[in-house]
Order: structure tokens, then sequence, then C-alpha cells
């Protein structure tokens, strides 16, 4: 899915594809300075952008995270993604289905939601 700086998905695209890179200084500019983060509905994890910051530096650590876009619709200034994340988790490298709700204001992720899926395990420790 190609999108241009002018789709109101291209901060959402941008932000996953430095995600996937864990490059948190690219990752953190598609994120508006106040912006809320939350467990869906509104268990809200993070207000602002370096309470984000905070969440991700850890988790970029982690060797075999990637995030794979499923699917992605757009209404209005709303992008929802359907994504599989592969994570390091203590028992092992698993996986989690993950829906992502962005509200994009001025260019930016003003707010997110996520969805958490059951943990599947891939491969356990050994």
């Amino acid at each position: 899915m190609t999108t241009t700086p002018s789709d109101i998905d291209y901060p959402v695209s941008m932000q996953l594809e430095a995600y996937n890179a864990k490059d948190i200084e690219n990752f953190m500019q598609w994120w508006s300075e106040d912006c809320q983060y939350y467990a869906f509905p509104n268990t809200l994890l993070a207000s602002g952008a370096a309470a984000i910051l905070e969440r991700h530096v850890e988790r970029f650590q982690e060797p075999d995270l990637h995030g794979t876009l499923l699917h992605r619709m757009t209404v209005g200034n709303v992008v929802i993604d359907h994504e599989t994340v592969r994570r390091t988790f203590a028992e092992g490298i698993g996986e989690i289905d993950v829906i992502c709700i962005y509200e994009i204001e001025n260019g930016k992720i003003a707010s997110a939601r996520f969805k958490i899926g059951e943990k599947r395990l891939l491969q356990r420790r050994v």
C-alpha cells in the first residue's frame, strides 16, 4: 500500500515504517506533542510525545519486533489498521493481532487506540 504525503494515512504509514526499522527518532516525528495513547477503548497509557517515546525505547530493543499491516481503512481523519505484530516475549517469540485506531490532525497522530489480541507463541525459549 503506497501513500503520499497528502494522504491522511501518510503519518500512520511512516510511523509503521519507522517502527519496523526501530528508528525511534523517525517514529516520534509522526506523533503530535500532546498526543494521547490508549488501550482500547479508553485506558490512557501515555499522554504526550515524551511518554510515548518512553514506552517505545525499550520495545525497540526487541530483536524480533515487526508489525505487518494486514488491512487499512480510512474514514475522514481516522485511520484503522489491522496488524500482526511479532514480539520477543519472556516465553519466546510470538505474535499478537492488533487493531490500531489513529486520529490524524495537522499531519500528525493526535491519538491512538490499540485493541490487542491474544499472544501466540511461535518459538519457545529453551
